[in-house]
């Protein structure tokens, strides 16, 4: 059975079912976007702002790790080639090594005299005084006779006299494996400390 409304509400009708649908419509995008204030229903809570970070702590320097750094000795780097003493000197240097070069024996015999090396790097070839008289000298010194040595060469016939030679900790050929020169010297260097007063 139809249902029939009174003619009094029939020119109402229409305008209802446009104007009802349309409020709900308006309601559900007011509140999606959060305006809802003029509805009657409480405001969102506002979010209160974070407190801020604590400045970053930087613990102090570890005492004994600052006093093994400074106590490690100065290493003394002897070659004739001023490229390969460059080569040299950045490599110790860029590993955290302090690098003392020498040109010959004779200077690197000098610089002994001055200062307390940790470890000593020489070529075997050089003018002057070659590396193996400089192996000699300073295992025959006192002050000297306890310095770790590392001899380098770029020929195999002065490899085969190093095992003459006692008291070497490593010889290594031209062109090193930086790698096991480091790690070496690294190994090395620990072997002697500067001298307490």
């Amino acid at each position: 059975m139809p249902f029939d409304l009174p003619e009094t509400l029939q020119p109402f009708l229409l305008p209802l079912l446009i104007v009802v649908p349309l409020a709900i419509l308006i309601i559900i995008i007011t509140v999606r976007r959060g305006d809802y204030r003029d509805f009657g229903a409480p405001p969102p809570p506002v979010p209160r702002p974070l407190p801020p970070a604590p400045a970053a702590v930087v613990p102090p320097p570890v005492p004994a790790a600052a006093e093994t750094s400074q106590e490690r000795l100065p290493l003394l780097v002897v070659d004739d080639s001023a490229v390969v003493r460059a080569k040299l000197v950045k490599l110790f240097s860029d590993a955290g090594h302090e690098v003392v070069a020498a040109r010959d024996g004779v200077e690197a015999m000098e610089l002994l005299g001055q200062t307390r090396f940790g470890v000593l790097i020489t070529d075997l070839e050089m003018p002057n005084m070659d590396g193996f008289e400089l192996i000699k000298a300073v295992q025959g010194a006192l002050a000297t006779e306890d310095l770790p040595m590392i001899a380098i060469t770029g020929h195999e016939e002065l490899h085969a006299r190093l095992h003459q030679i006692q008291g070497l900790y490593g010889m290594f050929h031209k062109p090193w494996n930086d790698r096991e020169l480091i790690k070496r010297v690294e190994a090395l260097s620990n072997l002697r400390r500067p001298v307490r007063p």
